[in-house]
């Protein structure tokens, strides 16, 4: 017969399966789960099949929580002081939005590379071309390359379009009366803006 789990009393079968049907985080609910199934009696196979977290982390789980108690449970990834501090305070996040109002000081258009070095001259210390983006972005700025005017079309062509695309609008609303008509459109540069980062 298979070994059972054994589980500190730390909270009781009541107090764990509360923990488990209110907890908000779903990190916190399933380890509260486990915990919870494991104290009942349930065999560690068994809890494997409905959380779908390994063996092993599940003693990992158990053997933190035995030694330390519930304050183990969710995650733990929350309390890590260095993913909470910004880079940079409110001053230094007003001084690059000046900054990135204003085209680079060695040209071209911002991007990573060139935010990070600006912000590295700031608080005097390397920053990864990364950080450099995720600020450019968090400021809802993109690499921006000037759009490719199409010289093919004449004024009286984009006219000819746009009356066409009224008209077709207007039967497919006609032929459809109970259904919202919308009119979406979409350019190679917004197509790119919108593509998830590599």
């Amino acid at each position: 017969m298979p070994k059972r789990v054994t589980i500190e009393p730390h909270l009781s079968l009541e107090e764990l399966e509360r923990g488990y049907r209110q907890a908000k985080e779903p990190i916190k609910r399933t380890h509260y789960q486990i915990i919870w199934l494991l104290a009942k009696g349930t065999q560690t196979q068994e809890v494997v099949a409905a959380t779908g977290y390994s063996r092993s982390w599940i003693y990992e789980l158990v053997w933190g929580y035995n030694r330390i108690g519930p304050e183990t449970l969710g995650d733990q990834r929350i309390s890590n002081k260095g993913s909470s501090e910004p880079l940079l305070d409110d001053v230094q996040q007003a001084l690059l939005w000046q900054a990135l109002t204003l085209p680079p000081a060695e040209g071209g258009q911002w991007n990573g590379r060139k935010v990070a070095d600006w912000i590295a001259e700031l608080i005097d210390r390397p920053v990864s071309r990364q950080r450099g983006w995720e600020y450019l972005k968090q400021m809802r700025f993109r690499l921006r390359v000037p759009r490719p005017e199409h010289t093919e079309s004449s004024p009286e062509e984009q006219a000819e379009w746009k009356k066409n695309l009224a008209i077709k609008v207007e039967q497919i609303s006609q032929e459809h009366p109970d259904c919202d008509v919308e009119v979406w459109a979409m350019d190679e540069q917004t197509l790119e803006d919108s593509l998830p980062l590599r």
